[in-house]
């Protein structure tokens, strides 16, 4: 795929400017604007909706941002984005038919949300439903819907021992990817040759997922044997579970005669770039 094109989002079959931003996509408000109005002045009406929102003293306007894209032009220009989640919520805003069905698929989305809180085994089993539609073998999803709950359970207890969700957490988790595979996660994505946007773990295979658990297992044990109170005394606990996972590998390895880690992944190239 060309550089420009992983920039490109596919909405209503019209192409939307968008960017990778602080760990998720950012999409150009004025694109899907047009898109949904047909409005031949997308910025005016913008502009328009922008003081609506500020009035009504909505949340989502706090919550621009401002990134340069390419225009007509051939210059980059400063442009109002959204993530795609705010993005859904401008889309109400909007009196346009064609916005119509993402604001029933809203309604449906609360609805599931709210009935996952009451039985959060449902959440469980909508996940499972959603990778065997895309394609993936029922003992994978298992294995992968079992890798979540130890990871879960992982990150759980960095939180519980003061940890921040974000750069100590990336900290940890590279540092127990390197223990066990040789590889940080962005050499690990590379390898795959995966983009920033895709979850690693949906396209590793049995036993790369297995091996993911056992150092994540093994690090958490750690951690509470141990009782663990500072980031520092975590970050040995992290390289010792997965060098614990590295010499199950290493082991497994040398019996295959081949390597564990591979390049294959489940990445459907057709529907890389479609916003929904």
């Amino acid at each position: 795929m060309e550089q420009k094109e992983k920039h490109l989002a596919i909405f209503e079959g019209e192409k939307v400017r968008r960017d990778w931003y602080k760990g998720q996509w950012y999409l150009s408000v004025v694109d899907i604007i047009q898109i949904l109005t047909s409005s031949s002045i997308p910025k005016r009406y913008w502009s328009d909706l922008k003081i609506k929102l500020k009035n009504e003293g909505s949340e989502v306007y706090e919550k621009i941002v401002q990134l340069k894209f390419l225009a007509s032009d051939g210059k980059k220009y400063e442009t109002d984005c959204f993530s795609v989640g705010d993005m859904f919520r401008v889309i109400q805003s909007i009196p346009s038919p064609k916005a119509e069905p993402f604001k029933l698929w809203l309604a449906q989305v609360g609805k599931e949300r709210i009935d996952e809180i009451h039985d959060p085994e449902l959440a469980v089993n909508r996940a499972k439903a959603i990778y065997e539609r895309k394609g993936y073998p029922r003992d994978w999803v298992d294995k992968r819907l079992r890798g979540i709950n130890v990871r879960n359970t992982l990150t759980d207890e960095w939180k519980d021992r003061g940890l921040k969700d974000g750069a100590e957490f990336a900290i940890l988790t590279d540092e127990i990817y390197k223990g066990t595979f040789d590889l940080t996660a962005q050499e690990y994505k590379k390898h795959k040759s995966l983009h920033r946007e895709h979850n690693l773990r949906d396209h590793m295979e049995d036993l790369e997922l297995i091996l993911t658990m056992l150092g994540e297992v093994a690090t958490t044990k750690l951690t509470k044997e141990r009782d663990s109170k500072n980031f520092t005394k975590m970050h040995t606990d992290a390289k010792e579970g997965g060098e614990v996972a590295g010499k199950a590998r290493s082991d497994i390895e040398g019996r295959l005669g081949k390597k564990v880690v591979s390049k294959k992944n489940f990445l459907p190239e057709d529907k890389s770039n479609k916003l929904l």
